[in-house]
């Protein structure tokens, strides 16, 4: 049996019922003082957009992902390209930005001849 979604002590319904200043009681601090000085002109249009259509491309890795977000879609962008980011309920409290990396994983490839000593002595065949 699969356990049920809680944020703190209130299921997913609860928290999409809430408003903004009812959330910043429950969210961190930091989510607290930026509802109070009040959400930016395009973290309100990225809540439009999702309302809208349940897509929505943005720039704004800073916005705090809201419980109205959970199922839907947002384009994150990383610096080169927007990365697909559904959103889900474990992601409560995060920003967007923590899901879309900007950088890439390095992966070294194997050492070339002339790299080691050991390969000194292998046919260049």
């Amino acid at each position: 049996m699969a356990k049920e979604f809680r944020y703190r002590g209130y299921t997913l319904e609860e928290l999409q019922k809430m408003s903004l200043e009812e959330l910043a009681q429950i969210y961190p601090a930091k989510f607290r003082r930026h509802v109070k000085r009040g959400l930016t002109h395009e973290e309100k249009k990225v809540l439009e957009k999702l309302r809208k259509k349940g897509v929505a491309k943005t720039h704004a890795r800073e916005m705090f992902i809201l419980p109205e977000m959970v199922g839907k879609v947002v384009m994150v962008h990383n610096g080169k390209e927007f990365v697909r980011v559904e959103i889900k309920p474990d992601m409560l409290g995060h920003r967007l930005g923590e899901f879309a990396l900007t950088r890439k994983r390095l992966q070294h490839g194997a050492p070339g001849i002339g790299a080691t000593r050991s390969t000194a002595h292998l046919s260049m065949k």
